[in-house]
């Protein structure tokens, strides 16, 4: 039995797309460690969005060079999406690579590893198909609180600055049966939680139904707690899906609604397809229909041609919408999208490093007035860890998947339990348990 040790980088999609590639080695006897030093075949499964991503995948592959070299490691493979999109530059930079495979070639790992230790025969498999959705395999996950399910693969967005279509495919969207019928073995497992995963998850569709049908059915799973999903897209966002939010306890208050600028000009540039005014009102909508509503946000600065006009928008936006927190990046030009092929990346690197420095300093005083504003508020929270500056404390993070850490030895992860929130942070709040009170047993007086 060869021993494989697996590293993931990137987004919530690549975990996912781990614990696949876990089931598919272990159900062909391999057995996954966890480490490299116990390991006869590494492989990194890898993203390809930003620059700095690809970066550390190089300097990964130069730290393993002198293992695969005196034998150590008998296989070295690049998994992923940095794998679809930079084959001949991994090729040509470092020749310890064995394995290449993209997101749609992880069925065929067993034969490329076997290629590869049995022939010397470097294994390359870069086919995206029009119908892989892997739902046949079941992941392997390790025990924990929240599990993740993608629902569907791949885009047919094609927002200019993006590569996933490139990487992932066009859009194919798994059975409804298949989702639910995992959705409830993960709850058997001891799973609280289920976070829906999808490039845009509104256009979720089968065989007539849709993302809203899928989330209504998800919310009647018997002992299924919570239900997450990310991301859906603004230009198409269904308000039926924010009525149910609102009926649905288990459907989470939290909406994670990338605006990626606040210029109409840069927005068409990007084929975002929608307006700032339409995306405003989605927010007031959103708002109106759950009040207890958190909102948060993707960013990029320093897009092809953005002037200072076209950034000052973005933060009136930011001020306007009061995003409760924001993942802000500057433009990195990806290889293979519409903008690399098609516009200059005109905004010198220092100017996009000063904006996202100024939108920073922004969303840290927006996510700290609407953190103190839970102040008082009693939530109920999911554990979900220690604390990582206090192991005697824990993590939790409420409905709002606002984070929260507080005392309380007796309880573990995976309990819900009410806290008052009594002070908060720019990330975080704190809070202090409320112990409920105990029943005390009915006793039935006999006489005999």
């Amino acid at each position: 039995m060869k021993k494989v040790y697996l590293e993931t980088y990137g987004c919530q999609m690549n975990e996912y797309d781990s614990e696949l590639i876990k089931a598919i080695l272990e159900k062909n006897n391999y057995t996954m460690v966890g480490g490299q030093d116990d390991a006869d075949v590494v492989l990194l499964n890898t993203c390809a969005i930003r620059e700095n991503a690809h970066q550390k995948i190089f300097h990964r592959l130069d730290q393993l060079k002198a293992r695969k070299k005196r034998g150590q490691i008998k296989v070295v493979g690049i998994l992923g999406c940095m794998a679809q999109n930079l084959r001949q530059e991994l090729a040509e930079r470092s020749p310890i690579v064995d394995i290449v495979a993209g997101p749609d070639s992880y069925k065929r790992l067993p034969y490329l590893i076997r290629s590869v230790m049995e022939k010397g025969e470097k294994g390359f498999d870069f086919s995206l198909s029009e119908y892989e959705t892997y739902s046949d395999i079941a992941p392997r996950r390790l025990p924990g609180v929240n599990a993740w399910i993608a629902i569907m693969r791949g885009c047919d967005n094609f927002c200019t600055f993006c590569v996933v279509p490139y990487t992932r495919g066009r859009e194919r969207s798994r059975p409804v049966d298949s989702i639910i019928a995992e959705a409830h073995q993960i709850v058997a497992e001891g799973f609280k939680q289920i976070t829906l995963l999808g490039q845009n998850v509104n256009s979720y569709r089968y065989e007539g139904q849709d993302f809203a049908d899928l989330m209504e059915k998800m919310a009647k799973i018997p002992g299924l707690r919570r239900v997450r999903f990310t991301s859906p897209h603004p230009k198409d966002f269904p308000v039926r899906l924010l009525h149910l939010i609102a009926e649905h306890d288990n459907l989470c208050n939290h909406i994670h609604l990338p605006l990626q600028a606040g210029s109409d000009r840069v927005l068409e540039r990007m084929n975002r397809t929608y307006t700032q005014k339409e995306f405003l009102d989605l927010v007031e909508t959103i708002r109106t229909i759950i009040p207890d509503v958190s909102i948060t946000t993707d960013i990029i600065a320093g897009f092809c041609g953005e002037t200072e006009a076209d950034f000052q928008e973005t933060m009136a936006v930011m001020r306007e919408v009061e995003f409760d927190s924001a993942f802000i990046f500057k433009y990195s030009e990806r290889k293979n999208t519409i903008a690399w092929r098609k516009f200059e990346d005109d905004v010198p690197d220092e100017v996009k490093t000063e904006r996202v420095m100024r939108l920073n300093e922004l969303q840290r005083e927006i996510s700290k007035k609407r953190n103190r504003a839970e102040i008082g508020r009693i939530r109920e929270v999911l554990i979900e860890a220690p604390s990582k500056k206090n192991p005697q404390e824990w993590l939790a993070r409420t409905d709002q998947n606002k984070g929260v850490v507080f005392s309380a030895p007796q309880h573990r992860p995976g309990d819900f339990v009410k806290v008052k929130i009594v002070d908060a942070g720019t990330h975080t709040l704190f809070g202090e348990l409320i112990e409920e009170p105990r029943r005390l047993p009915i006793v039935t007086e006999v006489n005999v």
